[in-house]
């Protein structure tokens, strides 16, 4: 256990530092190394593929839930809607009347994705950058179910019900696309993505209804474990990302939240924090710009691909250990 939070503190610090020397996470070759579809001419603007009809290992899945950070918010531009590549795939949690999407299908990961009319989110550039980071047989999804305003109690199926009840009338609107029942609706999803793929790991970005809020590590971790548990999986093979909300040089009036997100990995020995600093911040001091969501996208993945070593090399490690036994 004190290894395991070792670890995790010091990958903390090594991608703050990193991202505090302004680490752009350069994917300027993107378009060179992938086989790329332009969705831009509204010929495909689903991104319909053939659908997955058996188990692949190589196709790595992760969930994403949280507010309206994750739910996106930044206006969606014509450059994130260009050269993606068909390795990056998203699963509709609703269904979506302009496009035709239909919930729990499989989606070139044109945005948005996570319903109509929301945003950019960090998943569309943590995809993206997964994608250029991963071998070439290795295919990335995701699927995410946030809802604008929420705190993380709407995750925990023993409050959801309560506080979806004594919330203001546009979240319960919000619920209503997932028949009131948001985490359900992610667990439903990722188990029927379960049997085409592997879940690696989960992406969080909540706080703001919940800033500097002392037990919500606590909270989250009950929510993070109840999910392993629903699904089947172990913590060390499947961590929880958490991201920092808008960091204090931007002014962010959540910025305190973020010193509460920097005990996560105390709380929850797999849990790894996004760095903020440095990913633009939009008027409102809550949401991040388009480059911001990019960027904060881009350092998704870079921490999830150096969790993954330390998963990996976890696991072989609990491996080794029962087969000497």
């Amino acid at each position: 256990m004190k290894r395991t939070i070792f670890f995790a503190m010091a990958l903390s610090l090594m991608v703050s530092a990193s991202f505090a020397q302004d680490k752009k996470g350069d994917v300027s070759n993107f378009y060179e190394k992938n086989v790329v579809l332009n969705y831009n001419d509204g010929n495909n603007p689903a991104g319909e593929i053939a659908q997955p009809t058996k188990f692949d290992p190589n196709f790595h899945i992760y969930l994403c839930f949280g507010q309206s950070n994750m739910e996106g918010n930044a206006r969606i531009e014509d450059q994130d809607r260009e050269g993606l590549s068909p390795r990056f795939k998203m699963m509709a949690a609703v269904d979506y009347q302009n496009t035709g999407r239909k919930m729990g299908k499989w989606y070139v990961a044109v945005p948005p994705l996570c319903r109509e009319h929301t945003g950019l989110t960090p998943a569309d550039y943590f995809g993206r950058t997964m994608v250029e980071k991963s071998p070439a047989n290795v295919s990335i999804g995701v699927i995410n179910v946030s809802i604008g305003g929420c705190s993380i109690d709407l995750f925990d199926e023993d409050k959801s019900q309560a506080y979806i009840a004594k919330s203001a009338n546009w979240l319960q609107n919000f619920c209503k696309a997932y028949d009131n029942h948001p985490y359900q609706r992610l667990i439903s999803l990722a188990k029927e993505a379960q049997k085409v793929g592997v879940i690696k790991g989960i992406l969080l970005h909540q706080g703001c209804t919940d800033n500097g809020q002392q037990d919500w590590p606590e909270r989250v971790k009950v929510v993070y474990e109840r999910m392993l548990n629903d699904l089947g999986l172990e913590a060390e093979a499947c961590p929880l990302l958490v991201g920092e909300l808008m960091s204090q040089q931007e002014n962010g009036a959540c910025e305190l939240h973020n010193t509460v997100i920097a005990t996560m990995p105390l709380v929850i020995p797999t849990a790894y924090v996004v760095p903020s600093l440095g990913c633009k911040g939009n008027f409102d001091h809550l949401h991040f710009t388009a480059d911001g969501y990019r960027e904060l996208g881009r350092r998704y993945a870079e921490v999830m691909l150096r969790a993954e070593k330390i998963s990996d090399a976890l696991t072989k490690g609990k491996k080794g250990k029962k087969s000497k036994k």
